[in-house]
């Protein structure tokens, strides 16, 4: 039987986060295991063409990943308790990040969210769960979000 030791949980912060990291806890309490806790902070280099000083990109990015780490440990502490986790805020395009972490942590499994994007927003903003699900080298469990979901307080009534 696989022996899952370290989860990597991939999070947007967006409310339905909590419902991932819920899946991830769950998992990492049954198997005793490790989490460490993603944000990809988007990377703006690609608007460096637009006469934007570097220095303002680099400056505003400095101020997204403070805001994220400040977000993250509070985030971590509020839905990580009682399992070991480690908050990680990266810089960069998504999908890569996540395989990136996922192997320099020699991780067993990558829980992460999916939007369910369809039509011309998937067209538009793509899916980085694809892109992991389709580039990775271990299991990736996908949680989307539901109009039904009952656990927590994350949808309301």
């Amino acid at each position: 039987m696989p022996k899952l030791q370290k989860i990597i949980c991939a999070l947007d912060l967006s409310e339905h986060s909590k419902t991932v990291a819920e899946y991830a806890c769950m998992l990492a309490k049954a198997m005793n295991a490790s989490i460490v806790a993603v944000y990809a902070a988007p990377t703006l280099t690609q608007y460096t063409g637009f006469h934007v000083p570097p220095n303002t990109i680099d400056s505003f990015v400095g101020e997204i990943v403070s805001g994220a780490e400040k977000a993250m440990a509070q985030f971590v502490s509020e839905n990580f308790e009682g399992v070991e986790t480690k908050a990680e805020v990266v810089v960069g395009y998504a999908a890569e990040e996540i395989l990136e972490i996922a192997a320099k942590e020699e991780a067993d499994l990558i829980v992460m969210g999916t939007h369910g994007r369809k039509g011309i927003d998937r067209i538009l903003f793509g899916s980085v769960a694809e892109r992991v699900v389709k580039n990775s080298h271990l299991p990736v469990l996908t949680i989307r979000p539901s109009d039904n979901y009952t656990g927590g307080a994350i949808y309301k009534d």
